[in-house]
């Protein structure tokens, strides 16, 4: 055995020395990455913070009702958030907010254009295979350690680790909606005179809105299962008194802030989530 040890492959040391590399390098790139996150994470924190709590509640409360149609689903919204502010985390779930729509933003940007891409190309989807197994298993603690080294702490390298763990979510589930589309319907088109981008927006996207939506309430859960970690990199919100609950072994703190990340899970998984009314 010691002879297979002692050739051992320097997979640890060619990361390093690519990371330092970067960091020599391309600071640059990564210095206006972070400041343009930075940038929407302050907006969004702008929005959800500086208009009184219940002003902020009652919009979205009607943005729910808009996109849901449904009095029962915006009531449900109402009384989680007045639950939230009434157990004293209204501050830290709108900065949660902000990381988990920061990260849909990123994911979804990057991840559907992606899945059509892969969807239409069966080779460079064999090829992220891969890549998309790695994102997802390797343990999201990893993400933080270049994360820190590149964006220093804060919500940013937090948003980072994020999205690198979630995006997989949209890519795998638009592909799949992309690549289901019945080939009847396609040939339809085509025998209709529609080109390859009209057939992308007025039939594969429609057939594929199920897992689209589907990949974005993925993004969202499992956002909201980072804000933990991200707390560890200095990133605020609800994960900070989670974080402090573990440290100081505090059992009714640890439950309280723990139960709101559920509140808030519920409330988005609700609000997001669409039915599949295909037959």
């Amino acid at each position: 055995m010691e002879w297979l040890e002692n050739r051992k492959i320097p997979i640890g040391k060619g990361v390093a020395s690519v990371v330092t590399w970067l960091t020599d390098n391309a600071a640059w790139f990564f210095d206006g990455l972070a400041a343009g996150l930075e940038t929407m994470i302050d907006a969004i924190l702008w929005v959800l913070q500086t208009p009184p709590a219940l002003v902020v509640v009652a919009a979205l409360v009607l943005l729910v009702y808009v996109f849901k149609r449904s009095v029962g689903a915006a009531a449900f919204v109402a009384v989680g958030f007045l639950f939230i502010i009434n157990q004293g985390y209204w501050e830290e779930t709108t900065e949660t907010l902000t990381l988990v729509l920061s990260a849909c933003v990123i994911c979804m940007a990057v991840g559907v254009p992606v899945g059509i891409a892969s969807a239409h190309r069966p080779a460079l989807y064999a090829a992220l295979r891969p890549v998309l197994d790695l994102m997802q298993t390797l343990p999201t603690f990893v993400y933080l350690i270049p994360a820190i080294v590149f964006f220093g702490i804060g919500l940013v390298p937090g948003l980072i680790a994020t999205a690198i763990f979630v995006v997989p979510a949209p890519i795998r589930l638009t592909h799949l909606g992309i690549s289901s589309t019945p080939k009847q319907l396609l040939e339809a088109g085509a025998a209709f005179g529609s080109t390859p981008r009209q057939l992308l927006w007025k039939i594969e996207l429609p057939h594929a809105m199920p897992q689209v939506m589907a990949g974005l309430t993925q993004t969202i859960m499992l956002s909201l299962s980072m804000v933990v970690i991200a707390a560890l990199v200095g990133a605020d919100g609800l994960g900070v008194p989670v974080v402090r609950a573990l440290n100081s072994v505090n059992e009714a703190l640890g439950f309280e802030s723990g139960f709101v990340i559920v509140v808030l899970a519920i409330m988005l998984d609700r609000t997001f989530r669409v039915a599949d009314k295909r037959p």
